[in-house]
């Protein structure tokens, strides 16, 4: 992927959102990869309502934790009690991220949808907006070039 995809990946899954009559009162960004693909939705549907929410699960290339965890600090859960939310992600691999986030805010939010750039074949998430479906490793330009600084802090 690159970053001329991902504007191109922009306009095609706000045109898909706003096709479906879906109007997010606020988008919650899946860190660190979600980050991207949420600031330009919300521009591009013209949300100002943003938060961020970091969830570890991947330690590295094809390793995981067992499970994701949430991380401190959660957002603050007026965003949260948003009338209809979207969690945006860059892709759903296993699913179970997004599972767990789905999850946590549909305990406050009335209608909560997800929508990623790439959703594998294996999730047991099914977005609600899937820009490409893919079971192949996507290289994404925010992570793909190798860390300026080779400190613990930049992994």
């Amino acid at each position: 992927m690159t970053w001329e995809d991902l504007g191109q990946a922009v306009r095609e899954l706000a045109g898909h959102i706003e096709a479906d009559g879906y109007a997010p009162d606020a988008v919650l960004a899946l860190a660190r990869g979600g980050l991207p693909l949420a600031g330009a939705l919300a521009y591009a549907l013209g949300v100002k309502n943003m938060a961020t929410l970091n969830v570890e699960f991947y330690t590295g290339i094809d390793e995981r934790l067992e499970e994701p965890l949430l991380l401190p600090p959660v957002p603050d859960l007026a965003v949260l009690r948003a009338n209809r939310l979207l969690v945006v992600d860059d892709v759903a691999d296993t699913g179970r991220t997004l599972a767990l986030v789905r999850e946590f805010c549909a305990e406050h939010t009335a209608d909560v949808r997800t929508a990623v750039l790439y959703e594998k074949p294996h999730s047991v998430v099914r977005c609600d907006y899937v820009w490409r479906r893919t079971d192949r490793w996507i290289d994404f330009p925010w992570s793909a070039p190798a860390h300026v600084s080779t400190g613990a802090a930049a992994t």
